[in-house]
């Protein structure tokens, strides 16, 4: 298990998914349509459990204040602080790994039960992240 920093809060519009985990795909796929995928703007998954049910937003980093006005999406900061990580390489053909690295980060009792579990796409891999509560704030 490796960590990451994130040094300050990543702003981010969401799309949720409705439902989980069925509407993940038309969650991107509608995020894609405001943001087509380019190198320039981080994309997310964001999860966590709410009333019971767990809630999955599809996200994308706000380059620029200005942007906040030109879309009606909901906005989420992701929290700066120290994250537990594992990496998913190749994630398109290890699908699986999602539920059982979430489920390992999920164990540590250090995590930040108010916060989500992070999804953070690079390229074919993706590094899922789980905050923890002594993060700095």
């Amino acid at each position: 298990m490796e960590t990451e920093t994130l040094n300050k809060d990543i702003k981010v519009f969401c799309i949720t998914a409705n439902p989980f985990p069925e509407g993940v795909k038309k969650a991107f796929d509608e995020l894609n349509e405001y943001f087509p995928p380019n190198n320039s703007r981080r994309i997310f998954g964001l999860s966590r459990p709410e009333n019971g049910h767990i809630i999955y937003k599809a996200a994308a980093e706000i380059l620029d204040i200005k942007e906040e006005e030109s879309y009606n999406l909901e906005i989420i900061h992701i929290r700066k602080g120290k994250y537990i990580m594992e990496w998913i390489h190749d994630y398109m053909k290890n699908m699986q790994k999602f539920g059982q690295i979430f489920q390992q980060l999920l164990t540590d009792p250090s995590i930040d039960h108010k916060g989500y579990c992070v999804e953070w796409y690079v390229d074919k891999d993706v590094k899922c992240m789980v905050r923890l509560e002594d993060a700095s704030s």
